[in-house]
């Protein structure tokens, strides 16, 4: 219902277009087509032991700094349990 327009990584739902850094790196330092620069880079999760849980509580927090009402800031992370990292934990 809330997805964001164009790519979005698949770790925090965060769109790609938004990442100052232009996304995540795989270990040749290419850019990632999946995740953003704050979850992965050189081919590895930035917090491999984050739980979704616990991702979910960061994003909303990240949310919340940025003014967003708490209930948007709910909707926007309810999906991030259907992303590509969390769908096979």
């Amino acid at each position: 219902m809330f997805k964001p327009k164009g790519p979005y990584c698949q770790s925090c739902g965060m769109p790609l277009s938004k990442d100052k850094e232009g996304g995540g790196t795989e270990p040749d330092r290419a850019r990632s087509s999946e995740f953003c620069s704050h979850c992965y880079k050189g081919g590895q999760f930035t917090q491999p032991d984050l739980t979704v849980d616990q991702m979910i509580e960061r994003v909303h927090g990240k949310m919340r700094e940025m003014h967003i009402p708490s209930f948007l800031a709910r909707r926007f992370t309810k999906d991030i349990p259907n992303l590509k990292r969390w769908v096979n934990r």
